[in-house]
């Protein structure tokens, strides 16, 4: 295991024990830092530890330790701490912290842009920088972003802890809204693919702490069988390529078999909530052998059991318009026209996709031209403007 996979794997579990014994987040965090260093100047001379979790939440705690006794204000947390039992060869409960630290980061008094890079900081391990980077805003407002989470969190008393059984329902939407809103951030943006990776880990963390949460499962399952087809979602010129057009030799296949597994097991758990659904309407994509393979009537169903916001309403339309043609599919994009979707790019571009396929090219060339006008990124617009360049030769 390289140093990086050690780093990812065990940097959430360190901090959150730290923060644990020491209430203070930013000690915590700085003593992450200094048992990383030390790791990476003394594990090339000596060998890497056989549990080199319990080396660096040792070391962690140990700088802890020193630097509380340099503080006259710490002294109580340095009794506390002192007195915390050791056994270093005993099994950390590694799932008990992190599960803990994973609540207290996504916890509903916070906003939830604090909540995604309060998660990001102390669960993943990105740096204040790289998390700056991937929500596109400088440094320093990011950095002040993160410290008032901390001082809210200190100073509203959030306590650091799982949740009792009886606050879980309405706690743990939060912690999945958050991984959610990673992914998609990811999904979505090129400049922020790094965050899909780290939302599927922080997902993989939940469904190993929270086994008998279905909907764990089922977000866990939608990421898997989204990042399948990762590879082949852009043109070598950053265009995005839909669905029935990608190379599916391409996909991650194993990936897709994961994602299926993980799904059929929260599908036995319980009454099947969104993300369970999301991830069933993924996983007909995923395995349908070709374009043409494709079960839009299931498709069409599934999305009828999840509540009809004007988007799912649009995704409907269009599994109703694969199914059964694109003149009915028309009509219904025609009658979400009034609908909260105004300006929302999709909507003309499907229904210009439709106008397409009935040969209505004159009409398929406004819609493509209007949808072009709302696009919000580089891979959009030119995946429409190559479709307008070939209505428009046509027409």
């Amino acid at each position: 295991m390289t140093f990086e996979q050690i780093y990812r794997q065990e940097w959430g579990q360190v901090v959150a024990t730290l923060i644990r014994l020491t209430g203070d987040w930013d000690l915590a965090e700085e003593c992450a830092q200094e048992a990383f260093a030390a790791a990476l100047q003394r594990w090339p001379r000596d060998g890497v530890p056989d549990r080199p979790g319990a080396w660096l939440t040792t070391t962690a705690r140990n700088r802890a330790i020193d630097w509380l006794r340099r503080e006259a204000v710490g002294a109580r947390k340095l009794q506390q701490l002192a007195a915390t039992p050791q056994e270093p060869e005993a099994p950390y409960d590694v799932p008990d912290d992190r599960l803990r630290l994973m609540f207290t980061c996504c916890h509903p008094a916070l906003a939830m842009e604090a909540r995604v890079a309060l998660t990001l900081r102390t669960l993943a391990g990105l740096s204040t920088a790289e998390i700056a980077r991937a929500f596109l805003v400088p440094e320093t407002t990011m950095s002040k972003r993160l410290t008032r989470a901390k001082q809210k969190i200190q100073h509203a008393g959030i306590p650091y802890r799982v949740p009792p059984a009886h606050l879980l329902p309405e706690r743990t939407p939060a912690v999945l809204a958050v991984l959610y809103l990673l992914f998609n951030e990811g999904y979505s943006d090129v400049v922020r693919s790094k965050l899909t990776g780290e939302a599927i880990r922080l997902a993989r963390l939940l469904v190993q702490l929270m086994p008998d949460e279905p909907e764990a499962g089922g977000l866990l399952a939608l990421m898997l069988l989204h990042d399948a087809r990762r590879e082949t979602r852009l043109t070598s010129d950053g265009a995005l390529v839909t669905l029935d057009e990608q190379d599916r030799t391409r996909w991650d296949h194993a990936q897709i078999a994961e994602g299926v597994a993980v799904l059929d097991n929260a599908l036995l758990r319980s009454d099947h909530g969104p993300y369970q659904i999301q991830a069933a309407i993924a996983a007909c994509h995923a395995t349908a052998r070709t374009a043409a393979d494709t079960d839009w009537s299931r498709i069409a169903a599934l999305y009828a059991q999840l509540p009809q916001t004007p988007v799912v309403a649009l995704n409907r339309a269009v599994a109703i318009g694969m199914a059964d043609g694109p003149a009915v599919g028309l009509h219904l994009v025609d009658e979400l026209a009034d609908s909260r979707l105004k300006g929302y790019h999709l909507l003309p571009a499907t229904r210009a996709d439709f106008l397409r396929r009935l040969e209505r090219r004159p009409e398929a060339v406004k819609a493509y031209e209007e949808a072009l006008a709302l696009a919000t990124t580089d891979a959009e617009r030119r995946y429409l403007e190559k479709r307008l360049r070939e209505v428009s030769v046509r027409a």
